[in-house]
């Protein structure tokens, strides 16, 4: 086990830290906007004038991506039922409305499939996983991407050696529903009590409290005084702020 502190807040007793992908790990922003607008764009060819609700809908404004939108913190999923609802309001039916949203998601994907493998690491991240790692901690990647983009994120970056849990969102709960993070910890082999969450939205922050986590840490990078990570039991701008002040083995 180790303490853990960032900045004035200590962990004792910790086992594990599981984090998110999607603006914690990967500087995935900037693929995530042209994703939702290339959905956008392919819905509204279809359905003229529905283009800049969905963008709204998404959280993209301009060539901006607001980090407590949809695209940012909702699963796939979760952002093609939220297009397809916009769809059903034009008139058409529900299943139509899916079937409309679920293709033009999977056409935005085969059109930006390799952009998709271009998103990097945020400076550091790496550094900060190997040392963790080599400390004696259990890692784990708990993200709203599908389990198949998580698995591809630590392939690309050759994380294998540091990460030992891989986990996306498929069809079943998602962020803050405190089942994930539960499932995280029983793959890991640890109880929630001696893990820590750290990720940069509330939907990790919530996930992680309610599954009675050990800490949450937020983390807003280059900029730590974000709102919606008030609830946070620490905000940093890096990852090398997580340090190990003591190890020690039971």
């Amino acid at each position: 086990m180790s303490i853990i502190r960032c900045r004035d807040t200590t962990f004792p007793n910790i086992q594990a830290i599981i984090f998110d992908k999607d603006g914690t790990l990967e500087d995935s922003q900037v693929f995530l906007r042209e994703l939702g607008q290339k959905r956008a764009r392919l819905i509204d060819a279809q359905i003229p004038g529905i283009g800049e609700p969905l963008l709204m809908a998404f959280g993209i404004q301009e060539d901006t991506l607001d980090p407590t939108g949809l695209m940012a913190v909702g699963s796939r999923r979760e952002n093609e039922i939220a297009a397809a609802a916009y769809i059903a309001e034009t008139g058409r039916g529900w299943l139509e409305s899916l079937a409309i949203a679920h293709n033009a998601f999977a056409e935005a994907n085969r059109y930006l499939k390799d952009a998709a493998n271009t998103s990097p690491m945020f400076t550091g991240s790496l550094e900060v996983l190997k040392f963790l790692s080599e400390a004696g901690l259990k890692l784990g990647i708990l993200s709203a991407d599908s389990t198949v983009g998580v698995q591809a994120f630590v392939k690309r970056h050759q994380l294998e050696p540091y990460i030992q849990l891989q986990q996306g969102v498929e069809e079943g709960p998602s962020k803050p529903d405190p089942a994930l993070f539960i499932q995280a910890c029983q793959t890991l082999g640890v109880e929630p009590a001696s893990t820590l969450m750290v990720g940069d939205s509330l939907g990790d922050i919530e996930m992680a409290r309610r599954a009675v986590a050990a800490g949450c840490i937020g983390i807003c990078w280059g900029a730590p005084e974000a709102a919606h990570l008030q609830a946070a039991d620490v905000v940093i701008a890096q990852l090398d702020e997580i340090q190990i002040v003591e190890e020690f083995r039971i």
